[in-house]
């Protein structure tokens, strides 16, 4: 495939916020896409992100399949005209953090899985995830989980890690990648440098690590190096690394992004922030500052997910930068080509009740076997 050229400056505020935009995956309340945002990716907003709130339950406690492919059709079909597949994601990795849960497959979390199946159980947990969220209308799921279970007091990774060891977690992490990739639908790793040793999450609060470079290297950072070639996206932490930076989480670092993971890891694919509203860098940063902060240490691709004001702020303030020139402005453009580059990639799926339905109904004992995380399905 061709790279992507580098996009033109943009002349116009018009041509800057579309080009901002390009910057960003968005969420959204409710259980339909918003007019507003089917909009903004008619516009060339990147793509949208889906939550548990966001899907509709039947009396029965199960998600509506109907709706929800009705959703995924919607963002897609929002975006059509720009050239590009929609990113539409969801956080399916596996026990707790799993947005489709019945009728979909709802496996044991990861921990789990790779003790009881080994990489082959981790394989076809991938590949049976990655079936079920294409035939929804998902090309984006961010997984697996990188980050090593170092700590027990650990309130936020635990068992989503695949184990206890950077082998380990390269291993099993590395085929349930294989799994889900080989169906179409893109994988990330997360959340760079590594967030298996807190314990405070970064959902609520700024987390902060003392390590030295010498222990992330040989320790968090190891299995995000063992598969950069493979991962079309890493995604960050929002953690305070002292010894690094002691003023700026690694999303907002210079000293973290750029040096250790496309340098001393080999990642050349996209950077993705975790969710910009979260408290581990909300707590301390505008959503303009966490913008411009995160495109200077290497960012890409924003996450903002859920409020549509927070949305507007974090696009305005790179539209602003677009429109002033100057080497932040390059930075920027940069970043859009990568994504591009990304979204070139992506799958265009065509989610309905129908697909939703063959991907779930595999072989009983087959399903099984994969859930439980003993067996492996071809």
């Amino acid at each position: 495939m061709l790279e992507p050229r580098l996009p033109d400056a943009p002349t116009t505020a018009d041509a800057a916020r579309r080009l901002a935009l390009e910057l960003f995956v968005a969420g959204y309340e409710g259980q339909s896409l918003p007019a507003s945002y089917a909009a903004r990716l008619a516009d060339g907003l990147a793509g949208v992100i889906l939550f548990s709130r966001n899907l509709r339950k039947l009396d029965d406690g199960t998600i509506d399949v109907a709706h929800l492919t009705a959703q995924t059709a919607a963002a897609h079909d929002a975006g059509r005209d720009t050239g590009l597949p929609v990113l539409c994601a969801v956080d399916q990795e596996g026990g707790l953090v799993a947005r489709l849960r019945a009728p979909f497959s709802h496996f044991l979390p990861m921990a789990d899985v790779a003790e009881r199946g080994g990489v082959d159980a981790c394989r076809a947990v991938g590949a049976q995830t990655g079936r079920e969220c294409l035939a929804a209308g998902f090309n984006v799921d961010f997984a697996p989980v990188l980050d090593i279970d170092t700590n027990p007091d650990n309130p936020i990774i635990g068992r989503r890690a695949f184990g206890t060891t950077p082998e380990s977690v390269a291993a099993h992490a590395g085929a349930f990648l294989r799994g889900l990739q080989g169906t179409g639908v893109l994988g990330c790793g997360k959340h760079f440098p590594g967030h298996g040793d807190t314990d405070t999450d970064s959902h609520v609060a700024l987390p902060v690590l003392d390590f030295d470079l010498d222990r992330l290297t040989a320790v968090e950072m190891a299995p995000f190096a063992a598969l950069a070639d493979e991962m079309p996206m890493v995604m960050t932490a929002h953690i305070l690394f002292r010894a690094l930076d002691p003023d700026l989480p690694a999303t907002l670092s210079p000293a973290v992004l750029s040096p250790l993971l496309r340098e001393r890891c080999g990642f050349g694919g996209v950077i993705v922030s975790d969710d910009l509203e979260m408290k581990g860098v909300a707590g301390m940063f505008s959503y303009a500052e966490s913008v411009r902060l995160g495109l200077a240490a290497g960012v890409d691709l924003f996450l903002v997910c859920r409020q549509e004001d927070a949305l507007d702020e974090a696009v305005g303030e790179a539209t602003r930068i677009l429109l002033a020139g100057g080497p932040a402005a390059d930075r920027a453009r940069d970043a859009v080509r990568r994504v591009r580059q990304l979204r070139a990639a992506a799958a265009r799926p065509r989610p309905s009740v129908e697909a939703v339905t063959r991907a779930i109904e595999t072989d009983p004992g087959a399903r099984l076997r994969i859930e439980l995380g003993v067996g492996t399905v071809q």
